[in-house]
């Protein structure tokens, strides 16, 4: 998964399609993420000392990782990722589309620089 944590993402199935937003919660081991101010259910809650008035409350929910696509800084557009290494062996994503690279995920090393 090449989505991490206040990435800007776009939605392009469900019901949401169309919709950007940044992810607040990564589930990996259910392949999930949860989009801010996608996937919005209301969820009833019945009056408490943490809620005195009770009533509806609305939260978002995980969709799954398919249905987004991380939106690129330079061309703007919703596009695939890769990973590839750079010259110093630091592991990078980079958008399929433009080229650019979007943030190094893994330290430099020495295995993969070239030289």
């Amino acid at each position: 998964m090449n989505i991490r944590l206040d990435d800007t993402v776009e939605i392009v199935a469900g019901a949401d399609k169309g919709t950007r937003g940044r992810v607040l919660k990564i589930i990996k081991d259910k392949h999930r993420v949860v989009v801010e101010g996608v996937n919005r259910v209301k969820k009833h809650v019945q009056r408490s000392q943490k809620n005195p008035r009770g009533g509806q409350l609305s939260k978002e929910m995980p969709i799954s990782i398919s249905n987004i696509r991380l939106l690129c800084n330079a061309c703007s557009s919703p596009s695939r990722t890769g990973l590839r290494y750079q010259a110093d062996g630091a592991k990078e994503r980079f958008c399929k589309k433009c080229g650019a690279g979007l943030g190094e995920i893994a330290p430099p090393k020495a295995a993969h620089a070239k030289s």
